[in-house]
C-alpha cells in the first residue's frame, strides 16, 4: 500500500480546523477506527506497549515497534503518525535512524517527547531527526511532546511560560507540532495556543469540552491517548472475570461487534 503522499496530506489536516485522533494500538483497531471515519490514525505507546506485552514508558524493543508499525501501515490507507515514546533511546543518532526508518516504512509522522530530560536532549533529536530524513529523502511530521503540564515540571504559575519556551526551542530544531499533554485550562491553552506557530495538540482530558470548542481555544490536534486502550483492557477485565467465574455464556456477546461485520472489516478487497 502506498504512503509516499501520506506526510503532505498529514501536515495539511493540522491547518483545516481540529485533527481528533482515537489512538489504536494494533492492525485490528487501527483498521477498526479507519473504517468509522478517521482523517488519520495515530498509535498510542502505552496500548502498543502492552499489547506486545510490556510496560509503557520506553521499555518496548525496537523489532516490536516496527512489526506494529508494519502491520498498521498494510491494513490502512490514511496518514499513520507514531507515538515514539523518547525514541527509545538518548543518543540522538540511533533515535534519528529509527525516526527515518519508519518515515521510509511510510508513517507520516511520530510523536516524540522530552519526559523529564532538558530541553537540549529533545531540541538535538529533532535536529538529527530532520538530517537523515533530508539526508534520505524522506519527510515525517514531528509533534514535539512537552511534559510541563503532565509531569509538573514547574509551577503551575509558570507552566504556559516555560512550555512556551520549550516550543520555541522545539520549532527552531525543526518541529512540526507541539503536544502539552496534561494542559486542560482554558486560559492557559489560549495562551499556548497564541504563543507559538506550531499547531497546538492537547491530550483529552474528562475536563475539556468537546472538539468544535477546543478549537475555538487555539487547539489543533486532539488525542485520546491510551484511554481507549484502557477502557477497552478494563472491559476485556470485566468479561474474563465474570465468565472465568461462573461460565456464563450470554454477557460475553450482550454489546459485541458482529462476527461477520468484523470479518468483513479485516478482508482486504474491501477496505476502501
Amino acid at each position: 500500500m502506498d504512503h509516499s503522499q501520506h506526510p503532505a496530506a498529514f501536515r495539511q489536516l493540522h491547518q483545516e480546523g481540529i485533527l481528533v485522533l482515537a489512538n489504536a494500538w494494533d492492525a485490528g483497531t487501527a483498521r477498526l477506527i479507519e473504517s468509522l471515519g478517521a482523517k488519520a490514525i495515530a498509535t498510542t505507546s502505552a496500548g502498543v506497549a502492552w499489547s506486545n506485552g510490556y510496560a509503557d514508558g520506553d521499555l518496548l524493543p525496537v523489532p516490536r515497534l516496527l512489526s506494529t508499525v508494519s502491520g498498521i501501515l498494510d491494513a490502512i490507507r490514511v496518514p499513520l503518525t507514531a507515538d515514539i515514546e523518547g525514541g527509545y533511546s538518548d543518543d540522538p543518532k540511533a533515535v534519528a535512524e529509527l525516526a527515518a526508518r519508519l518515515a521510509g516504512m511510510g508513517v507520516a509522522g511520530i510523536n516524540l517527547e522530552d519526559g523529564g530530560a532538558l530541553p537540549a536532549q529533545l531540541c538535538a533529536k529533532i535536529e538529527a531527526i530532520k538530517r537523515a530524513c533530508a539526508q534520505g529523502g524522506t519527510d515525517v511530521f514531528i509533534n514535539a511532546r512537552t511534559d510541563v503540564y503532565l509531569r509538573g515540571l514547574a509551577p503551575a504559575a509558570e507552566r504556559v511560560e516555560k512550555t512556551l519556551e520549550r516550543a520555541s526551542l522545539y520549532s527552531a530544531a525543526g518541529a512540526d507540532g507541539l503536544f502539552v499533554p496534561g494542559i486542560s485550562d482554558r486560559a492557559d491553552i489560549a495562551a499556548v495556543a497564541a504563543g507559538t506557530s506550531l499547531p497546538l495538540n492537547v491530550l483529552a482530558r474528562a475536563s475539556l469540552p468537546g472538539a468544535p470548542e477546543l478549537q475555538t481555544w487555539g487547539v489543533r490536534r486532539l488525542s485520546a491517548g491510551s484511554d481507549i486502550a484502557e477502557s477497552v483492557y478494563r472491559r476485556v477485565a470485566v468479561l474474563a472475570r465474570d465468565f472465568l467465574r461462573d461460565g456464563l455464556s450470554a454477557p460475553l456477546s450482550a454489546d459485541a461487534m458482529p462476527y461477520p461485520e468484523l470479518n468483513a472489516l479485516f478482508a482486504k478487497g474491501a477496505q476502501p
